[in-house]
């Protein structure tokens, strides 16, 4: 059996992350979402819709052009990602990602009424699993783990001598988020966190701190990690910038040479978890808490829930404990391994279902 991908996605500023030949790629525009040549076309042609949806943007805590992205579009309501699949009677998969949470209606009930009426719906993580029971009950949801685990890379020597620390800096929680102001209730301000941060591993001497942006997003500066870093960078010369990654392997091929990574954005924090380096995520969002608590991986801050004091000294701690560290993340292997052989497993099902 062959299959043939289009891969639908927004923009990137780089080479595709996916690249080959038998790849078509498109861009999610409003033009493109309306136009009866654009995703319209590109559904209708396709026998399977496998829609991932970022891994997280499944959910109302975003602003509601995204989620209108997602779901709604506001030109044409009733045309959506997920929407038009369902109308043209093709097959929606909902791919391992985050769903919800949902606080407010309507997102509440087209939520729901795309879970019920999606082909397939898996979850990364089992707070998403409970949403969708709560969203739509009796549909058969499964919960896997998140793709990003089996991203390949190419590992990168570590350093000896010094301790090569990243810093994941969010562009978006820099800015207190696309609205500003504390848009998501953290419990400390993290511009402030991330400079005593930033000072604190300075002051220890004996390691280079690395600056990583993972998302990379000039068009909408509120968003974007490289601005930030670069603003750090002329803060703190002694700071060590990486150039902006073609790819998202690219960027798991840096992290994998580091011996520490500190990060708020989900998957530079999954690439180093998935090539062995010792990683404290910052939870913004309760997807990292439900990836990471089924995974068993205590080592995160709460933004939420931890005041400045607190989380740098978890940071500080994580840091000087990273043998404890790396144990937590072999413990969980097996779980990893056996959610991307079930959603393997599942897809193959699935393909040969729709070949028939």
């Amino acid at each position: 059996m062959n299959a043939r991908f289009t891969i639908i996605g927004n923009r990137e500023n780089g080479p595709a992350s996916v690249a080959d030949a038998d790849l078509a790629h498109r861009t999610i525009t409003g033009r493109y979402m309306i136009s009866p040549g654009g995703y319209i076309a590109d559904v209708l042609a396709s026998d399977l819709i496998l829609d991932i949806c970022g891994g997280d943007s499944f959910t109302d805590i975003y602003p509601d052009k995204r989620f209108a992205y997602v779901a709604t579009t506001k030109i044409i309501p009733i045309l959506a990602t997920k929407i038009i699949p369902i109308l043209a009677g093709k097959p929606l998969v909902l791919s391992p990602q985050t769903i919800g949470p949902f606080s407010r209606q309507p997102h509440s009930a087209i939520a729901g009424w795309i879970c019920r009426k999606a082909h397939a719906v898996f979850t990364r993580d089992a707070l998403s699993l409970e949403a969708v029971a709560t969203l739509a009950p009796g549909v058969a949801a499964r919960q896997v783990v998140d793709v990003a685990f089996a991203l390949p890379y190419t590992p990168r020597p570590k350093t000896p001598g010094r301790l090569q620390v990243g810093l994941n800096v969010s562009g978006l929680l820099m800015n207190g988020g696309y609205a500003g102001g504390n848009e998501y209730g953290l419990g400390f301000d993290y511009a402030d966190l991330t400079h005593r941060l930033i000072t604190a591993l300075l002051a220890r001497g004996d390691c280079d701190v690395h600056l990583v942006p993972h998302v990379l997003a000039p068009h909408l500066p509120v968003d974007d990690d490289g601005a930030a870093a670069d603003r750090l960078k002329a803060a703190y010369p002694a700071l060590q910038r990486h150039p902006d990654f073609t790819s998202a392997s690219d960027a798991k091929s840096f992290i994998s040479g580091l011996d520490f990574l500190i990060g708020a954005r989900m998957h530079a924090t999954i690439a180093a978890f998935s090539s062995g380096v010792p990683v404290v995520p910052i939870s913004y969002s309760r997807k990292f808490e439900g990836l990471y608590g089924a995974l068993g991986y205590r080592w995160l801050v709460n933004a939420r829930g931890m005041d400045t004091e607190t989380a740098l000294a978890r940071i500080m701690d994580a840091l000087d404990n990273r043998d404890t560290l790396a144990a937590d993340m072999a413990a969980a292997q097996p779980i990893i391994a056996a959610g991307l052989e079930a959603y393997v497993a599942a897809l193959a099902a699935l393909f040969r279902e729709t070949a028939q």
